[in-house]
């Protein structure tokens, strides 16, 4: 990675894991703390210009972790949370203040209910709030949910859907409008380098870039190098998009 320090960087997915707010235990796992500075350090090598702070399924629904987070690493990062269908239009609204932008629906380990309250949650909250949705769902997945998703505002899915079962759908959804994370590359099953390619051929603004730190239950934790694959597939230019542009532009972030 001997350019990344160069190149700007949005992590677009990443998670705070902090000792001083509640952790719940899903299907048995509970992660290992990391903190704002524990984040901050790991990345002290790269040109990091701001990020997307990740609600995992082991924070359940509890605020307080991410309104803390965003406060310490500052404006230039945007909260992803998960929220009950009854949160109040004055709490999503205090939620955005502090700035949070997305609403996650973890499909993989949330269940039947995520899929339930996906579309209603979705155009609510864009209308309310101009956020969007973020699913993290296996490819397999989607194709079922394949028209509730062309018909949302605004989407994307984390970690490359995850496997090559599916892909195709992946591709359609991009091609429409739909975002795709370029995160979690130690989780996925397929050729990375290749799907980045499709990916990026089906819609050059579909691709974010996500460190996926500190990778919990990954089988494989994020590498320095991954960033390599994504220049390998791409070139610069389509680095420059994936690492920054496309994801500022998503999130509603200042493009200084």
């Amino acid at each position: 990675m001997s350019d990344t320090p160069r190149i700007k960087l949005f992590d677009a997915h990443f998670h705070i894991i902090d000792r001083r707010f509640p952790l719940l235990s899903n299907q048995g796992y509970v992660p290992e703390y990391f903190s704002c500075e524990d984040y901050l350090e790991r990345m002290q090598a790269y040109r990091l210009l701001g990020g997307a702070v990740v609600s995992g399924s082991f924070q359940a629904f509890d605020q307080s972790y991410l309104v803390d987070a965003l406060h310490r690493l500052g404006p230039s990062f945007a909260g992803v949370t998960r929220l009950p269908s009854s949160v109040t239009d004055d709490d999503v609204l205090a939620l955005n203040a502090a700035g949070v932008r997305a609403a996650r629906f973890n499909l993989m380990r949330g269940g039947s209910d995520e899929v339930n309250e996906l579309e209603q949650m979705a155009c609510r909250l864009h209308d309310l709030a101009g956020w969007h949705v973020e699913l993290y769902a296996d490819s397999t997945a989607l194709r079922a949910l394949s028209g509730v998703l062309m018909s949302l505002p605004a989407v994307s899915i984390d970690h490359l859907g995850l496997c090559d079962d599916g892909f195709d759908i992946l591709l359609e959804l991009a091609a429409h409008g739909v975002r795709v994370k370029a995160s979690g590359f130690g989780r996925v099953k397929m050729n990375i380098q290749g799907a980045l390619q499709e990916l990026y051929a089906a819609n050059p603004d579909c691709l974010m870039f996500g460190t996926d730190l500190p990778s919990t239950r990954a089988p494989r934790p994020y590498r320095d190098d991954d960033i390599d694959i994504i220049a390998a597939a791409l070139g610069e230019q389509g680095l420059r998009k994936v690492l920054y542009e496309n994801a500022v532009s998503y999130y509603r972030m200042d493009s200084d």
